[in-house]
């Protein structure tokens, strides 16, 4: 959503865009929720448990307000951390942080939920923001450490806490992995408290981000909050080609996309009939090659050619049906199909370029080359249409006769010292 359009702009400077404020769309931060009940005034009843979102959504954990002290969407807050405090941004208030919660089956009587400390002064974000700069060269050194060490598991982002007491190290492993040894030399590497916490490949994707084959962000780092398994039914259900790249994402799986159209193309192909994958004819046995759900057809295909014939449910129902009496129809009788694309227009114009034939492309490339040729030679070499000459006798100056002499004749006016052959480059004799 864009600032200019924000309904919570004051004085057409809008409240959001990170350090302003806090709008209602929360535009500036990864998924993030409408607050849809954010002007609904407080009660006696009112939810004393915020929303907060660490590294830009990717992730959200609710903490206890105490005081009801008037928070909006982006403010920034100090929270209670391991052995200190941390800093997050605010992405919930009010009367939809119920909702999330009972979503996630927190209770909000929890004995255990942390509390907000204060708002976040100038220090706690200078503080914040140095302990976020270790980060980058955090992950390449615990990589190191871990290949030296020759774990099979590969650390996927590294969060320092906002005082830099405590380090949560993300890691991806397919197997189980003993990282006993590797907890004790992070601790003397970095001198924080160590937290390692398991993600998979989907999950990684979502902290990292991206952007999918459709053009568009990646579901999981903007709004896909659970995961659902995906297999390869989903796929031959849509009549997709099973394509292990085509179909996979950026985290090395099935996409997640192929679940969202599922539901539909199971109701739709619930009129289609079952068990209709051979039908038997004179020809032979045809075999089913795809379901068509838009047009309600079937496609299949006889041994004598690689041809796909269309047939409509009532005509391969009817075949089903005769197959069960014991007879063969001769003919398929497929559905004439008619393409809902419209033909191009032929052009007017004529493609010139289309028209240029190889052979003349090979004499410019033959006369080009003999030009480079004759280059190359000099005088040495003779053109073909120029009568060939004797070289010069002795005593006789060589070159071109100035005024169209002929060999053997006294030239008539001075000799140009320029045409000296011991005068090139050397000056005038004297």
């Amino acid at each position: 959503m864009g600032c200019s359009g924000c309904s919570t702009s004051k004085g057409g400077k809008p409240n959001g865009c990170k350090s302003n404020g806090g709008c209602s769309s929360g535009g500036c931060n990864r998924m993030n929720a409408y607050d849809w009940l954010h002007n609904l005034p407080l009660t006696d009843d009112a939810c004393r448990v915020v929303e907060i979102s660490f590294n830009q959504g990717t992730r959200k954990e609710f903490y206890r307000n105490p005081a009801l002290q008037p928070f909006e969407k982006g403010d920034q807050v100090a929270v209670e951390g391991v052995n200190g405090f941390d800093l997050g941004e605010i992405s919930l208030t009010g009367e939809i942080v119920r909702l999330q919660m009972k979503k996630r089956g927190v209770k909000e009587d929890q004995a255990d939920m942390k509390k907000i400390l204060r708002r976040a002064s100038d220090r706690d974000i200078d503080l914040w923001k140095q302990n976020k700069a270790r980060e980058p060269e955090a992950v390449i050194r615990s990589r190191a450490i871990a290949k030296q060490l020759r774990l099979n598991m590969k650390i996927s982002q590294v969060e320092m806490q906002a005082d830099g007491r405590k380090a949560t190290f993300f890691y991806i492993a397919d197997n189980r992995v003993d990282f006993r040894e590797l907890i004790k030399i992070y601790a003397n590497e970095f001198k924080v408290k160590v937290e390692m916490r398991q993600i998979g490949a989907r999950q990684e994707a979502g902290k990292v981000g991206g952007i999918g084959s459709c053009g568009r962000e990646l579901c999981c780092s903007t709004w896909l909050t659970e995961f659902k398994s995906v297999n390869t039914n989903a796929a031959r259900y849509q009549n997709l080609s099973i394509n292990q790249t085509k179909l996979s994402g950026q985290c090395g799986r099935l996409k997640c996309c192929l679940n969202y159209e599922l539901d539909t193309y199971l109701d739709a192909l619930q009129q289609f009939p079952e068990q209709c994958d051979v039908l038997q004819v004179a020809k032979g046995n045809a075999f089913l090659a795809k379901k068509d759900i838009f047009k309600n057809l079937m496609w299949y295909t006889l041994p004598d050619s690689n041809k796909q014939y269309p047939l409509s449910i009532e005509r391969v129902k009817k075949i089903k049906s005769q197959n069960q009496q014991g007879i063969r129809p001769e003919e398929l009788e497929p559905v004439e199909v008619v393409s809902s694309k419209p033909k191009e227009a032929e052009p007017e114009f004529v493609e010139l370029v289309g028209q240029i034939s190889l052979r003349s492309l090979e004499k410019a490339d033959r006369k080009r080359k003999q030009q480079q040729q004759q280059r190359r030679g000099g005088n040495t070499q003779q053109r073909p249409n120029q009568p060939r000459q004797h070289p010069p006798a002795d005593g006789q100056r060589p070159g071109p006769r100035p005024g169209g002499q002929q060999p053997g004749e006294q030239p008539s006016g001075p000799r140009p010292e320029g045409n000296r052959p011991d005068n090139r480059g050397r000056g005038r004799r004297r």
